[in-house]
């Protein structure tokens, strides 16, 4: 057995099926993936993420570290503030995907699974070859993450805390009582829908936080989610996974990532990127909806007149579009919005259309 979370007496209590994820073992669902996943779309669901990372950064040069190897310029979030952003290396490819939250005079960046100790180390390793003063701290095992998620989540959280969260405005974060326990309240997710992250330390407060939550939200038809329904909650909306479309070094350019980059200050990796940017020929992450039978998975080729254009970095079946949907590397100029390509589905081929992101749009409903 992996790593388990401080929640994994609560999850076998609630009868939850589990799976190994990047060393931990963690609730792939509840109920069903498909129920799960439209529960969140329509209500509420509450996730364990606890299989996340935690680090701490602090120091004088804090910020100033977060801006050397990260795509974004720290300084310019305040107070109360959170980022999405990515560690990079000398060459432009992706270490990692996180967040950063500016609380009080340090920064929490929250890493993917597995992740803490090669970003730990990483960030160390700059400290040295920057000459900082900051210090970084891995507190991963010392924090329980909870996730509450879908349209009815600001309303379910807010009878558990004793801040106004209407006044935590979107990537704001801030320090409160949920359920009578500090905690940090950060406005974000991985759903594409309304919903707040917490991290909570020390471990035990975890389980009487999402106990109090799951009351809160029994009239709303709140439900506890696995790793399951948050695959294809985030496939959905597009939002990438560190294992899948960062695998075998991948850039933020390739990954379409240009809106989350910063290029008015200097961080590593820059220099590769802006001549990766000029050239312009390498491949693109794209979006794949079938026109058909077939469900993409990683990995599989995508062709086009016969010939390999790319390859599936993550695929699934859309349970609120009922058919396959994937992200794919293709390359270069190959394909426009409406062209349709096939998919290698073992031996066969399942048509796909090239579609504008996300997926699923905002205002989605089931018919």
């Amino acid at each position: 057995m992996g790593i388990t979370s401080p929640l994994h007496e609560l999850h076998e209590e609630m009868g939850a099926t589990f799976t190994e994820f990047a060393g931990f073992t963690m609730p792939v669902q509840f109920s069903s993936i498909k129920d799960e996943h439209l529960s969140v779309r329509k209500q509420v669901g509450i996730f364990d993420v606890s299989h996340m990372s935690n680090i701490w950064i602090s120091g004088k040069d804090a910020a100033a570290l977060l801006t050397k190897t990260t795509i974004e310029d720290a300084s310019r979030f305040g107070l109360g503030k959170s980022q999405y952003t990515a560690l990079t290396r000398e060459d432009g490819t992706i270490i990692d995907d996180t967040i950063f939250m500016h609380i009080d005079d340090r920064y929490m960046i929250i890493p993917n699974a597995g992740m803490s100790n090669p970003v730990t180390d990483w960030l160390k390793k700059q400290i040295d070859h920057f000459s900082l003063d900051a210090t970084v701290e891995n507190v991963s095992r010392d924090y329980a993450i909870i996730a509450v998620q879908g349209p009815y989540s600001q309303q379910v959280l807010q009878e558990t805390t004793d801040i106004d969260l209407s006044k935590v405005g979107f990537f704001a974060c801030s320090p409160a009582k949920v359920a009578d326990k500090e905690c940090i309240v950060s406005h974000t997710g991985y759903t594409g829908e309304l919903g707040f992250e917490l991290q909570v330390t020390p471990l035990e407060n975890g389980v009487s936080i999402f106990k109090e939550i799951m009351k809160a939200g029994k009239n709303k038809g709140i439900k506890p989610i696995g790793l399951g329904a948050r695959d294809t909650l985030r496939l959905e909306k597009c939002f990438l996974l560190a294992g899948n479309e960062f695998e075998g070094g991948r850039t933020p350019l390739e990954a379409n990532l240009s809106w989350a980059m910063n290029w008015d200050h200097d961080f590593i990796g820059k220099d590769a990127l802006l001549k990766q940017k000029e050239e312009g020929d390498y491949q693109r992450l794209t979006c794949l909806q079938c026109t058909g039978k077939g469900i993409p998975r990683q990995g599989m080729l995508v062709e086009q007149d016969g010939t390999t254009i790319g390859v599936v970095s993550s695929g699934s079946m859309s349970p609120c579009l009922n058919t396959g949907i994937a992200m794919a590397y293709l390359d270069h100029d190959v394909v426009s919005i409406g062209d349709l390509v096939n998919i290698k589905i073992r031996n066969k081929f399942a048509e796909a259309e090239v579609v504008k992101p996300p997926f699923v749009k905002k205002d989605w409903s089931e018919t």
